[in-house]
């Protein structure tokens, strides 16, 4: 099936519905949420997953899945997703957050085949048999580091969307303690409580994270750097390796 929202669909008498399609660049879907957990899979481009709970980047051949019930907003770049809407009850995750995971050789040629489904699919046939291996193989992917913890106090949270905007690997704790008027001391302690890092892994994370939406539109990495404040291609690099334990070539061609 392709390019049929979902709540066209979504009373369909099957426990898992695959649906494909295709966005305009730079497409936003506003605030949302589906009855069905969602798995989406972007076969093409990058997507920026929005939620109350953080903000996640999806690059190109990686997957995120996003809870039933899960208010979020989606910025589409580039992008020709296979989705699998999955009731409740059979859901492979627990519905405690959105997550990225890797997607396997087998996992995508499962997602482009689902899609060609007739929409009430023989359920002790063949293609019954390829959902089954569908939500095991998802249940077994590895999760990744793209996600970028947000607070919930509002003027924490201000900031943090503002950096996100505009990542600078230079801007300081100092400097955030200073416009929220309170101590460096203070600062530090709130920020780990509301997202569980410190400011220098945080900031660390956006900058890398962020970088990935510009470097799969073939972006030069040099000019990646110097925009977010990097001394040099190479500081970045070694950077982008601290977090996802490859270099920038590297980790797209994967």
């Amino acid at each position: 099936m392709r390019n049929i929202p979902i709540e066209q669909l979504d009373h369909t008498p099957r426990a898992v519905l695959a649906i494909g399609t295709d966005y305009a660049d730079g497409q936003h879907l506003p605030r949302h949420r589906h009855r069905r957990a969602q798995l989406l899979y972007g076969a093409t481009g990058v997507m920026q997953v929005g939620t109350d709970q953080g903000h996640w980047v999806v690059p190109p051949q990686r997957a995120v899945w996003i809870p039933p019930e899960m208010e979020h907003e989606v910025l589409m770049l580039g992008v020709s997703t296979r989705s699998l809407y999955i009731e409740p009850g059979a859901a492979p995750f627990d519905s405690g957050g959105c997550r990225v995971i890797s997607v396997s050789p087998l996992l995508r040629q499962l997602l482009l085949e689902a899609v060609e489904m007739p929409l009430e699919y023989d359920q002790d046939g063949r293609d019954g048999l390829l959902v089954k291996l569908l939500l095991h193989e998802v249940q077994r992917s590895a999760a990744l580091p793209l996600h970028i913890p947000l607070p919930t106090a509002a003027p924490l949270l201000a900031l943090c969307q503002a950096f996100l905007a505009q990542p600078d690997i230079h801007q300081s704790s100092q400097h955030w303690a200073q416009q929220l008027h309170i101590s460096l001391r203070t600062f530090n302690r709130w920020f780990r409580q509301q997202t569980a890092m410190s400011f220098a892994q945080w900031r660390q994370r956006a900058c890398v994270i962020q970088a990935l939406a510009r470097l799969a539109a073939q972006e030069p990495v040099t000019r990646i750097a110097m925009d977010m404040g990097y001394d040099s291609p190479g500081a970045f690099s070694t950077m982008f390796r601290r977090v996802l334990g490859q270099s920038p070539s590297t980790y797209l061609n994967r």
